[in-house]
């Protein structure tokens, strides 16, 4: 019999999520290991030359090392169609609009646990876990599951799971949510990983070139259609090689000289022009944000302030959010925000509780 009931953890092969795995072990679950392939490896006689922390974004080798050293099962699932789809063309589509989208974000609620949590049925499995620094926490007084901040800050991932679906809540489970990084170096460290060659990457996982911009021309090759870049007035200051080398509050590479530091206010796609003006002109009260997913009702997003975060490299802020239309709000800060960036992801807080989030839709800058 089952001492804590049958859990499919998902396995990236990193650190963490072996972790996970390993102290849902500890604790009487029985495991099933899934890794799920979301991205072209490379040819495999390379592959095995490298250490770990250089091979494709699949870690087959590591997960598979894992799931041996703690003898549970494991499988792997091909999702390359579905992650092609759901995450590599709106990323792409996003810079093209001249938007900056966050392909983790989109990946976590669209392929990672959809997926996980398909294979959980199917496997009769009663929870779905990860490697993810986010909590859950029930409310005693109404028995609702909610999604909360790790107590390591330094790594809460709370900004990348603010899409998961509110009925997936009491289906999933989050070892490391309670736990120190250090901590799980240390597990990690007895469980015979190799530490010393992992580190944990900061690039997005699909892009195999030197950067995103090079991945773009390689996919959309007419995606570098040059234009102007003008200042506030309209004045053209030089041309650029597609809108999409661009995003709000960039400064280097603008090759444009006005005798002042520049930064990008907004990008137009529609007329391939890229905007331009002083770094004051990038603070902004308010953005619209749509495409909402919401952990909680409506009454309680708009009956009290939140905290809003913008970007996962920022600090929340104080603001308010007001109704708009349908699912788009408005969201006006206490304090004027650095480059407000369409594309990206605004996610709201009470106390270390995740109400929802959206994507940014515009923050009523550059001539607009």
């Amino acid at each position: 019999m089952r001492a804590k009931g049958k859990v499919v953890v998902g396995l990236s092969g990193g650190i963490d999520s072996a972790v996970a795995a390993t102290l849902l072990v500890r604790q009487g679950f029985e495991v099933v290991g899934v890794t799920l392939q979301v991205w072209e490896a490379e040819d495999e006689a390379r592959e095995a030359t490298k250490k770990w922390q250089e091979r494709s974004c699949c870690k087959v080798g590591l997960a598979r090392f894992a799931t041996e050293q703690l003898g549970i099962a494991h499988h792997v699932v091909d999702v390359k169609s579905e992650f092609r789809k759901a995450v590599i063309d709106d990323f792409i589509d996003g810079y093209a609009a001249g938007q900056t989208p966050n392909p983790c974000v989109r990946c976590n609620e669209r392929v990672k646990f959809a997926q996980l949590y398909e294979v959980a049925q199917s496997l009769q499995a009663d929870y779905v876990a990860t490697g993810h620094y986010v909590q859950l926490v029930r409310d005693m007084a109404t028995d609702e599951i909610h999604l909360t901040r790790a107590v390591d800050r330094s790594k809460d991932q709370t900004y990348f799971l603010h899409r998961l679906q509110r009925d997936w809540l009491p289906h999933l489970l989050f070892p490391l949510g309670a736990l120190k990084k250090s901590d799980v170096w240390t597990i990690a460290e007895s469980l015979g990983l190799p530490v010393d060659e992992i580190s944990e990457s900061q690039e997005i996982c699909f892009v195999t070139q030197s950067s995103y911009r090079e991945f773009l021309e390689k996919e959309v090759p007419e995606i570098g259609r040059p234009g102007n870049i003008v200042d506030l007035s309209g004045l053209v200051l030089g041309q650029h090689q597609g809108v999409f080398n661009y995003t709000s509050g960039q400064r280097r590479g603008l090759g444009v000289a006005t005798g002042e530091r520049m930064f990008v206010l907004e990008v137009e796609p529609q007329t391939d022009t890229v905007v331009v003006g002083p770094e004051e002109k990038l603070f902004r009260s308010d953005c619209l944000v749509g495409d909402l997913n919401l952990l909680c009702s409506t009454k309680t997003l708009f009956e009290k302030p939140v905290m809003g975060k913008i970007r996962y490299a920022t600090t929340v802020a104080p603001a308010v959010v007001k109704p708009h239309s349908d699912n788009v709000v408005q969201v006006v800060f206490e304090t004027a925000q650095r480059a407000i960036t369409p594309g990206q992801s605004a996610v709201f807080y009470r106390g270390d509780q995740v109400l929802g989030g959206g994507i940014i839709i515009n923050s009523k800058g550059g001539r607009s």
